[in-house]
């Protein structure tokens, strides 16, 4: 359910989801990694503190033997219990060396059979100052190339007994072990790398649940299932839904005080107007015949810019639905009366689930305008019919078409009508009902219209709106 919930497009860098996740994982693994080179270098410490502490039991029995001498020239410490050192070129290997107390030359005394006639390097080079009785270890080349770890002792028994006894062992078996210990080490850390990304993905996931309640919540207001944000909600995103609510108090706010000076304008206006065509109407004059002719423009274009000012309002206002189905139907009833005598035929072809995103008004506003134009100039039926268009910016749309079989429009006043936003009477006498209002209603909604030749053989109307 989680992965399923967690899509990839939630790890785009715009995603808040991704942003946790990214930065949980980034941290995680800088953590982890920085740990595991901690873990790495001590275990390395580790053993190789383990491994001198070997070499100095060694190297205890030889400083034993050599000092319980009282001439240095009869050495033989044997093997020291380790059949390696027998063993040539083992990588396991001892030697004692006397150095001359005058001159600070070095000669070999004894060495273990396994270094075959060869020599272990010194931890100090001749003739540097070194402090005496403790030991020293460190890597050097051996034969063979072979890579060793040595500690060595310089021990003084007075007179001539001076000695450097160094042991060195093959430090394969470090490398060896360490090798494994980093293996672990990776397989354990990378298994725990997996389950703390799989808990950012939990986290993230029940962290950010709020925040999709509050996103379905919105998505209700929108719906018009609900007018407020409802719900409870953590402290932190408490606020922001209050904020929210406050916003949709004030949009509605806005509106209704945009709708009531509306209609105020309306009144304000149209009264004057009224007054000058009825004064005008008692005067056969031809002054007065332009005073008529004007104040009906005007207070046409009054009229006109108003129903403008009322839809664009509308449109602003979140939260408005409208089942589209029973608008239609009870134009198809009306107009089946209007052209009852010249018998027409109006069918719908429509789902009764599919909504607009809008106030019913303004519906009915739009479909009235088209299947009137449709009813005027159809032969013997127009056709309504509503289907789901593709979305646009992620918003689901709907194409509300109005077919007829009458005679059609040119292509070129089909562009200037939608052009020009005019009317289809202006851009061809006769020819139809205005579509300016039409036209402003669709694009005040974020969809569109378009006019185009019609299957039935006259004119197709299309109109594409928003849909829930």
């Amino acid at each position: 359910m989680i992965w399923r919930r967690l899509s990839f497009n939630a790890f785009q860098p715009a995603s808040l989801a991704g942003r946790l996740v990214a930065s949980a994982i980034v941290l995680s693994v800088l953590v982890l990694v920085t740990a595991g080179g901690i873990l790495s270098a001590f275990n390395r410490r580790t053993v190789e503190a383990a491994f001198d502490e070997r070499l100095k039991l060694y190297l205890k029995v030889l400083v034993a033997d050599v000092a319980s001498l009282t001439d240095g020239g009869n050495v033989e410490p044997g093997n020291l219990g380790e059949p390696q050192f027998q063993i040539p070129l083992s990588g396991w290997y001892w030697q004692i060396v006397r150095v001359d107390r005058e001159s600070g030359a070095s000669n070999t005394l004894r060495s273990s059979r396994s270094l075959f006639s060869n020599r272990l390097p010194a931890l100090v080079e001749p003739g540097l100052p070194s402090p005496r009785g403790d030991f020293r270890d460190g890597y050097r080349t051996g034969p063979e190339n072979q890579r060793l770890r040595l500690v060595e002792q310089e021990i003084d028994l007075g007179e001539q007994n001076r000695f450097i006894i160094s042991v060195g062992g093959n430090a394969k078996e470090i490398a060896e072990e360490t090798r494994r210990f980093d293996i672990t080490l990776v397989v354990v850390l990378g298994i725990l790398a997996i389950a703390l990304g799989v808990s950012a993905l939990v986290q993230v996931h029940y962290g950010l649940v709020p925040l999709r309640r509050l996103s379905e919540a919105l998505g209700q207001v929108r719906a018009g299932a609900r007018d407020h944000v409802e719900g409870t909600f953590p402290v932190e995103v408490a606020p922001l839904a209050q904020e929210l609510n406050q916003v949709l108090d004030v949009n509605r706010e806005i509106v209704a005080r945009a709708r009531g000076q509306v209609g105020n304008l309306a009144h304000a206006l149209k009264t004057p107007l009224s007054v000058l065509i009825n004064e005008a109407g008692s005067d056969p004059g031809p002054l007065a015949g332009k005073v008529r002719e004007q104040s009906a423009i005007m207070r046409d274009q009054v009229q006109y810019y108003l129903d403008r000012a009322r839809a664009a309002a509308r449109a602003a206002t979140i939260g408005n639905i409208t089942e589209i189905e029973p608008v239609i139907a009870s134009f198809i009833r009306a107009f089946e009366k209007i052209y009852f005598e010249r018998n027409l035929t109006f069918r719908a072809e429509i789902s009764t689930s599919l909504r607009f995103r809008g106030e019913k008004q303004d519906l009915e506003e739009m479909i009235g305008n088209l299947v009137d134009n449709a009813g005027k100039w159809a032969s013997t039926q127009v056709l309504i019919s509503v289907i789901r268009d593709e979305p646009v910016a992620a918003m689901p749309m709907i194409s509300i078409i109005v077919d007829d079989d009458g005679p059609g429009l040119p292509e070129e006043a089909r562009k200037e009508a939608t052009k020009r936003g005019r009317r289809l009477d202006e851009t061809k006498p006769g020819s139809g009902l205005g579509l300016s209002i039409v036209v402003d209603l669709a694009v005040l909604y974020g969809g569109a219209f378009l006019l185009e030749d019609s299957p039935l053989g006259g004119l197709r109307a299309r109109l594409v709106l928003p849909a829930l």
